[in-house]
């Protein structure tokens, strides 16, 4: 009987993680573009400087953490993550 709880155990924890990776994969198709017609938005391996001169100011920042160095600056509708100088990742807001 034990056996056949540890296999339904197993069993319901991998449906879950099917479920969620397909959740997270459908959120990332319905992201607005990263275009003029959408929502433009840094691209990866742009510096600091670059960012500011095409965005602005960000609204707010938040300071170096980690090593290597891990810097978030939000502007409104994205977030952007740069790793010491140079954009990792900018993020769209829900």
């Amino acid at each position: 009987m034990r056996g056949l709880g540890a296999a339904f155990a197993v069993l319901l924890g991998a449906v879950s993680a099917t479920h969620a990776d397909t959740l997270l994969i459908e959120a990332v198709d319905k992201a607005p573009p990263n275009t003029a017609a959408g929502l433009p938005r840094p691209h990866t391996g742009q510096n600091m400087a670059d960012v500011k001169a095409q965005f602005g100011e960000p609204a707010s920042t938040q300071p170096a953490v980690g090593e290597p160095p891990i810097t978030r600056w939000a502007y409104p509708g994205f977030t952007v993550y740069f790793e010491r100088d140079r954009v990792i990742e900018s993020v769209v807001h829900r």
